[in-house]
């Protein structure tokens, strides 16, 4: 673990060049700036997430941060509603694309706020799990035959901190963040001997949308920007993060 978070610009230059990353929730706080990053540092950047006008807003950012950087492609796509198929289709449209996907980043996840869970709705609930749990297995599924082509492929969930969403009210966004950490073990377990790394990577607390959903943000005083978190994103999909393969890795640690 590294004694501090990383400050955007840190990663090392050309950590990605020539490499394929997909970034599912890219317009989101750590997905847009951790795109950025992976752009900035030499990858072509699939950008994933449903919302198309805030997709073209990372576009441009990405397009505005330096000459000569690989184009990113927007890939408009509803984790919540897509199916098993939607996924297989999104992986044979980037291996017709590039030939081929060197990282997965998962970044998408869905909060709704703080409920009893006597009284959160059955379908929040499901919602919750599904999004931060079985969409990110689904991507996970239909992307590993691509990222078994890499010669060092690279699957990133980014996880929340446990003890604290495992408290009271987090419902069904805190059951799927226990899960996902234990995939992060049993994927690894699994590829141990392939060419693609498992790994998780638990930020310290971000100024997001989504932590706006629990936390009064002109009280909160731990949360950080995202983009201090960017370059760890970086460090965990290219070669360096083999250091951290099969664990969780906290660099606010």
């Amino acid at each position: 673990m590294s004694a501090a978070p990383a400050t955007a610009g840190d990663a090392r230059p050309g950590a990605l060049q020539d490499r394929v990353v997909l970034v599912s929730g890219a317009h989101g706080g750590l997905g847009r700036a951790a795109s950025i990053a992976c752009a900035r540092a030499g990858a072509t950047v699939v950008l994933l997430g449903r919302k198309v006008p805030k997709l073209n807003r990372v576009y441009d950012a990405i397009a505005k941060s330096g000459e000569g950087l690989p184009e990113p492609v927007n890939y408009p796509f509803d984790l919540e509603g897509a199916s098993p198929d939607d996924h297989a289709e999104l992986a044979r449209r980037i291996a017709d694309g590039f030939g081929r996907l060197d990282g997965l980043l998962h970044c998408a996840a869905d909060f709704r706020g703080l409920t009893s869970f006597e009284r959160s709705d059955p379908a929040a609930i499901a919602r919750a799990i599904h999004v931060n749990l079985t969409a990110r297995a689904w991507l996970t599924q239909a992307c590993l035959p691509l990222l078994r082509k890499s010669p060092d492929g690279a699957v990133v969930f980014v996880v929340d901190d446990p003890d604290r969403v495992g408290g009271a009210y987090w419902g069904g966004y805190g059951l799927a963040q226990h899960a996902m950490a234990a995939m992060v073990g049993m994927l690894h377990a699994e590829l141990a001997s392939s060419s693609v790394r498992i790994s998780g990577l638990q930020p310290g607390p971000m100024r997001t949308t989504l932590r706006a959903q629990a936390y009064v943000e002109e009280d909160d005083r731990e949360a950080a920007d995202p983009a201090q978190y960017a370059d760890d994103c970086v460090t965990l999909l290219s070669a360096d993060g083999a250091a951290h393969r099969g664990q969780v890795w906290s660099p606010q640690a």
